[in-house]
């Protein structure tokens, strides 16, 4: 029987950064537009994160029945370590998802029913990145997920429970935003398999790392990260620039790119995965922040 600390720390709990900027980022852009709704926003979040927490327990499932799990280098596994069964960490994977259907169902009543399919199609995207007989984490596909799903899906999401609309008005800053929230999360992903590229090739799992070899993926980390700054200079000009205050992630994320550009590998690229996460939430604070302020100025 797995303890309650294997459980949370099945949970990665790093990962949650990429679960809480979206919201952060959508909720900003809705309260620059004096239209936030505080208790959606909540609802959003409650969302994202039982996602996120669902998603970490499908793949800790699907990559321990396949044995991709055997010479893990990362943190605990639950399966693959054999600390919980196979069985109790799939139900807890669709226990998440089922917080995140009950609660984006209020949502939808409460915004527009088409949100049903859209959330539909984030938890079936949540279980084949590894569930499955053909999941597309193993073929080079799960960093274009995470950004369509965890950037662009969820902030526009986000700002659109909150504004109940998609003209310019609020769907061009949510997707500047969107964008460089999404860079982030893909960031966090990249940085995760450039760590398990040894392992992930002896067990046949072909993620982009594996496909673009070391030096490519050490080269998109830094891109992903500059991407972020871009896209912020966008949102800024299309609102205030006051939401320049989202640099204030490069506090973290020049560091993590230094690790990452001098070669280093395995467990030391561990801290670089809670160095992108935190820089992921200051960028989003630093929106929802800046925003906020130009808002009122």
């Amino acid at each position: 029987m797995a303890t309650p600390a294997q459980w949370l720390e099945g949970a990665r709990p790093r990962t949650l950064p990429a679960a809480v900027a979206p919201v952060l980022a959508g909720t900003g852009v809705a309260a620059f537009l004096d239209q936030a709704v505080w208790w959606k926003a909540l609802l959003a979040l409650v969302v994202s994160l039982a996602l996120q927490v669902g998603v970490n327990y499908a793949n800790d499932y699907s990559d321990g029945i396949r044995g991709t799990d055997e010479n893990r280098v990362g943190p605990i596994r639950l399966v693959g370590s054999a600390a919980a069964t196979a069985r109790s960490v799939k139900l807890a994977a669709f226990g998440c998802f089922g917080v995140a259907a009950v609660v984006g169902l209020v949502l939808a009543a409460t915004t527009s029913w088409w949100l049903v399919l859209l959330g539909l199609a984030c938890i079936v995207a949540a279980w084949f990145y590894t569930g499955g007989k053909s999941p597309y984490g193993y073929h080079a596909l799960g960093e274009v997920m995470v950004f369509v799903f965890f950037g662009l899906v969820a902030v526009v999401g986000t700002t659109y429970v909150q504004t109940s609309t998609l003209d310019a008005e609020s769907l061009v800053p949510s997707l500047y935003a969107g964008i460089g929230v999404g860079a982030l999360a893909c960031a966090i992903l990249v940085a995760n398999n450039l760590r398990d590229i040894p392992t992930d090739r002896v067990a046949g799992k072909r993620t982009l790392a594996v496909v673009l070899g070391e030096e490519r993926t050490r080269a998109l980390f830094a891109l992903l990260l500059a991407a972020a700054a871009i896209s912020l200079l966008a949102l800024a000009l299309a609102t205030t620039w006051w939401a320049l205050l989202g640099l204030v992630y490069l506090l973290p994320a020049v560091p993590a790119a230094r690790v990452v550009l001098n070669g280093t590998t395995g467990r030391e690229l561990v801290p670089v995965l809670q160095k992108t996460g935190v820089a992921e939430l200051l960028y989003a604070t630093g929106v929802f922040a800046g925003l906020l302020v130009g808002v009122t100025s």
